[in-house]
């Protein structure tokens, strides 16, 4: 989670100058109001943060605390493979997270059958991998997810239309996923090559090669 810090400064003749800073990271923004704090010229000290959620200084100290044992600093990869002949499609999710101060990453597949196109695989792979930071316990936190499916992500960005029905099926599955878990996703695009281990996870579930398995980085 970012924040940009607000303040009143008292300057040299009592003027009261207000400050916003750019987003920071949580220990930046906490650092700095703090030494604002010290040098008694700065007033009002407050923060804002990416899901428009304002924070006083001893409450952004309480709320850094409690998030630091939770997983947060969320980067979500997906990808979905499909093999038409047996008309079943492999998921491959990789997720990023910090948590007590310590760098992780989840790496895990699935393998789904009666599956009908490319796409509908992207879009299982999306909700695999909303399941699986169910299942981290992440909740109500912006998270970014990347992934190389432009028409998965210009239709949940509501830029592209939707026409097939099976499609809307998972689309409104996905958003009521993340209605559900209270996250602000920031969805990004990538090429193939820099998506590959989530489409390596992907094709590995395609050839039985089942894997979930956190690492710390």
């Amino acid at each position: 989670m970012k924040y940009k810090l607000e303040m009143d400064f008292k300057i040299k003749g009592s003027k009261i100058v207000p400050f916003v800073s750019d987003w920071l990271d949580s220990e930046t923004a906490l650092a700095c109001g703090e030494e604002l704090e010290k040098t008694g010229k700065a007033m009002n000290i407050s923060y804002t943060d990416e899901m428009n959620s304002s924070w006083s200084l001893k409450e952004l100290r309480k709320l850094t605390a409690e998030i630091e044992e939770e997983p947060h600093d969320i980067t979500v990869y997906f990808d979905g493979g499909f093999d038409k002949n047996v008309n079943e499609a492999g998921l491959g999710v990789v997720i990023y997270y910090k948590q007590g101060k310590k760098n992780y990453r989840l790496r895990a597949n699935e393998l789904i059958k009666e599956m009908d196109t490319n796409n509908e695989a992207e879009y299982a792979a999306l909700y695999f991998a909303l399941n699986q930071l169910q299942e981290l316990g992440v909740h109500h936190l912006p998270c970014e997810i990347k992934g190389d499916s432009q028409v998965v992500l210009k239709q949940l960005e509501g830029e592209w239309p939707c026409f097939e029905e099976n499609l809307n099926r998972w689309l409104d599955r996905i958003e009521e996923k993340i209605g559900e878990l209270g996250i602000e996703p920031k969805y990004t695009s990538l090429s193939r090559k820099q998506n590959k281990e989530a489409d390596k996870l992907a094709t590995q579930a395609l050839e039985g090669t089942m894997i979930n398995s956190k690492l710390e980085i």
